[in-house]
């Protein structure tokens, strides 16, 4: 239950800031938006804005001429006197996978060719415009990247890790507990080497990968001697997979306090930290260090969202903007069917200075549609694999 609800939150929030983005800009040039929808149809319940009011609409299964089907079964109407309304209509849908504004003269993947040519609609207006409605929506997610990362900063403070090889943490089922080091032991000798510092101890374990080591603790001044033979991790190291020895022990640390602008500073860097990270990834993609099956899908995000959630608030919101981060990258590829993909093709018409055709338009959107399916299903089916692995 925490797993489903915990990913429910994680995408309604981050879905909710990256159509916010699209909705908000859209209106700020004069876009009439049609529908902000939150999830993938059926709908649960819709708000529409009226004159006078808003009318509320609540769907479910309803008997219809013999058959059950999805249909409202009740709506009422919310009166607000003088108010003049949009006809905006404002959606929360049953899955929780996406979202959506739909605007007025929008070529999207709705596959919508309809065109009124006026001065509502996005076709209407100029590329810079256009531009800035389809990238609001990655902004908005770099933005919340910021915010969580320069909030956790500040509310908890900047780790700082203690010099002295001093062991805190034994990680269970790890080679350290297995052996019998504990928490409150000093590291002062592996193998040949003499340890002074916790960087000297783990770049030493580091690279033994699968070796035994000879470590040498001081235990309250009692020394003791430990054969320890490591595991090992993969981590990415410049476009690459490097492997490194761990024994699973962590160093003592403590948290310093930040200024509001140290903190936004700290939310930048690990923001752009995390960009980096992916672009890195996707070098190790094409480079043959990674592969297809190490990408995860919904059914991974759903697993981590639960365990995040469940080590605490910071943990969870810490993978929230790193997904923030990881949405604003894959939207703003020039992919069709993505922000990037129409941007890509508006910046062609501005080069070009003529629009594509309707029907050009529609097919590239349609190739688009058809990669972003097939990837959806390859991912998906890694995700289903490494379940049942």
């Amino acid at each position: 239950m925490t797993t489903l609800l915990s990913f429910i939150i994680l995408l309604g929030i981050l879905v909710t800031i990256h159509e916010l983005g699209h909705f908000i800009a859209a209106r700020s040039v004069g876009v009439y938006v049609e529908k902000f929808s939150i999830g993938m149809p059926p709908k649960i319940f819709t708000i529409t804005s009226k004159d006078n009011g808003f009318l509320f609409r609540l769907f479910f299964y309803k008997r219809k001429e013999g058959s059950l089907e999805w249909q409202p079964i009740y709506e009422k109407l919310i009166k607000k006197n003088n108010r003049i309304g949009t006809n905006t209509e404002y959606v929360v849908a049953l899955l929780p996978l996406g979202g959506y504004v739909k605007m007025a003269g929008m070529l999207d993947e709705s596959m919508d060719s309809t065109l009124r040519n006026k001065d509502d609609e996005f076709m209407s207006k100029p590329l810079w415009a256009k531009i800035w409605i389809l990238i609001a929506g990655v902004l908005m997610n770099t933005l919340l990247a910021i915010f969580i990362f320069s909030s956790i900063a500040f509310f908890q403070g900047v780790p700082e890790y203690s010099k002295e090889p001093i062991v805190s943490k034994v990680q269970e089922e790890m080679p350290a507990m297995n052996t019998g080091i504990l928490p409150g032991d000093k590291i002062i000798r592996i193998d040949e080497h003499e340890i002074v510092s916790w960087k000297e101890m783990t770049s030493v374990i580091h690279a033994s990968p699968e070796k035994e080591l000879n470590i040498k603790i001081d235990r309250n001044g009692d020394i003791q001697d430990f054969k320890v033979t490591t595991t090992y991790t993969l981590i990415p190291n410049k476009g690459k997979i490097d492997t490194i020895g761990i024994i699973g022990i962590s160093p003592q640390f403590f948290y310093e306090k930040s200024t509001l602008l140290e903190s936004l500073s700290i939310g930048l860097d690990r923001t752009l930290s995390s960009f980096d990270l992916i672009i890195s990834s996707i070098g190790m993609l094409f480079s043959g260090s990674a592969s297809v099956s190490d990408l995860g899908g919904p059914i991974m995000i759903a697993q981590l969202a639960g365990q995040t959630a469940e080590a605490g608030f910071i943990p969870f919101f810490t993978f929230m903007a790193l997904l923030s981060v990881n949405l604003a990258f894959l939207n703003i590829l020039p992919i069709p069917g993505l922000d990037g993909g129409h941007i890509f093709l508006h910046l062609i018409e501005g080069v070009i200075r003529r629009p594509l055709t309707i029907k050009t338009r529609m097919v590239i959107q349609q190739i688009g549609m058809a990669f972003l399916l097939m990837l959806m299903f390859t991912v998906l089916f890694s995700d289903i694999t490494r379940l049942f692995n």
